[in-house]
């Protein structure tokens, strides 16, 4: 039970770090809370072995559809350190630290893709408008690419249960 307290507080402490860092032009501030929350994870984690290429796989995963989402012209993420002149690397961070999640918190979606894709299709869009309202990106057409970000996460995330 206390890791799962420490999972999600440590992820929504990378996740605030992220988004608040970017919009004050400090992107750093939220890539060092995404790294120590991978750290900590890959400490308390019983296999992190296991652990360590879901990580990776799922940031860039994350990568390609922030990417992606960029590129179609509809989202405008905080100009700070981008990766490739495509994403900025809070976003990356970000993708990382959410991966933390998978075999933590989100462990009860396991094997339950359709209500992990349900709660993806609504979660993600309304964590992206938080993003949003704190600043740390801005919607240049928000329909469609709140509709591409329901979209794609909830492909990506039963794909990512799955993997995990």
């Amino acid at each position: 039970m206390l890791r799962l307290v420490v999972n999600v507080v440590v992820y929504q402490c990378a996740w605030f770090a992220c988004v608040l860092g970017a919009a004050a032009s400090r992107p750093w501030l939220g890539v060092a809370a995404a790294a120590a929350a991978v750290l900590l994870h890959l400490y308390m984690a019983p296999a992190p072995r296991r652990e360590l290429p879901l990580i990776l796989l799922a940031t860039l995963a994350g990568a390609a559809f922030e990417s992606l989402l960029v590129a179609s012209g509809w989202v405008r993420p905080s100009p700070t350190l981008l990766v490739g002149s495509v994403m900025p690397i809070w976003m990356v961070a970000l993708w990382a630290a959410f991966a933390t999640t998978l075999n933590v918190s989100l462990r009860a979606l396991r094997r339950r893709y359709l209500v992990t894709a349900i709660i993806a299709a609504v979660g993600a869009p309304l964590a992206y408008q938080a993003g949003a309202a704190l600043g740390a990106l801005q919607w240049v057409h928000a329909t469609p690419a709140l509709l591409l970000v329901a979209a794609g996460w909830a492909v990506l995330l039963p794909l990512l249960m799955r993997t995990a």
